[in-house]
């Protein structure tokens, strides 16, 4: 399965008519590590005046969506942030925006804004990684093929992991799944059938965006 989540642990602080907005976010695989994140933060902020969080969980198999407006208005809190992450196209994510209260209220309209823009101040912060499942194969050829094969593979969108060289040179390529069976045969097109193909096995990689 093929999903967009956070590269890191992301951080941003706003001030908003004095009251001061901390908003954290990061990568989380399961329910229970979104819970232990928010946990984490709600004991380092202990003395705010809301702790509000979200997560969003989906792995293909596993799927959670959680919001907590810890004390602020119905949905005026908690909801902006996972609205936040939905937007963002993000699985597997937790976020939670620590609050101070300043002595002055914002209004529901404010608060939805000032949740929503910690929230997505910290996701950006973070970075944003897409994951997705990948193949592998070996290809084996002379020397005299080196550039032509090492092109190939990197302008198909495929990558050399790994690198052997003894009489022959052997590459280990990486693809997207599902592409490379139409690599291979791309390969063994323009080499005119100088290489050997060996199908190794599918993994998962993060890509920056």
């Amino acid at each position: 399965m093929d999903y967009r989540t956070l590269k890191g642990v992301g951080t941003a602080e706003l001030v908003i008519k004095k009251s001061v907005f901390i908003g954290y976010a990061s990568p989380a695989k399961t329910e229970e590590e979104a819970r232990a994140f928010i946990s984490k933060i709600k004991a380092h902020h202990s003395d705010a005046t809301h702790n509000v969080s979200a997560y969003l969980i989906n792995d293909g198999k596993n799927f959670a969506v959680r919001y907590d407006d810890d004390g602020e208005p119905k949905g005026s809190a908690g909801k902006p942030v996972l609205k936040v992450i939905q937007n963002k196209g993000l699985s597997n994510v937790v976020v939670v925006v620590t609050r101070y209260f300043g002595g002055i209220k914002l209004g529901y309209g404010g608060l939805v804004k000032a949740y929503s823009d910690a929230a997505s101040l910290a996701i950006e912060n973070a970075g944003i990684v897409e994951v997705y499942e990948t193949e592998r194969f070996q290809v084996t050829f002379p020397y005299s093929l080196f550039h032509l094969v090492r092109e190939t593979v990197e302008n198909s969108g495929g990558r050399v992991v790994g690198e052997d060289y003894g009489e022959l040179v052997t590459f280990t390529v990486e693809t997207r799944k599902g592409e490379a069976e139409g690599l291979m045969e791309l390969l063994t097109e323009r080499t005119r059938g100088r290489v050997r193909l060996r199908r190794l096995f599918m993994s998962s990689f993060e890509g920056n965006l």
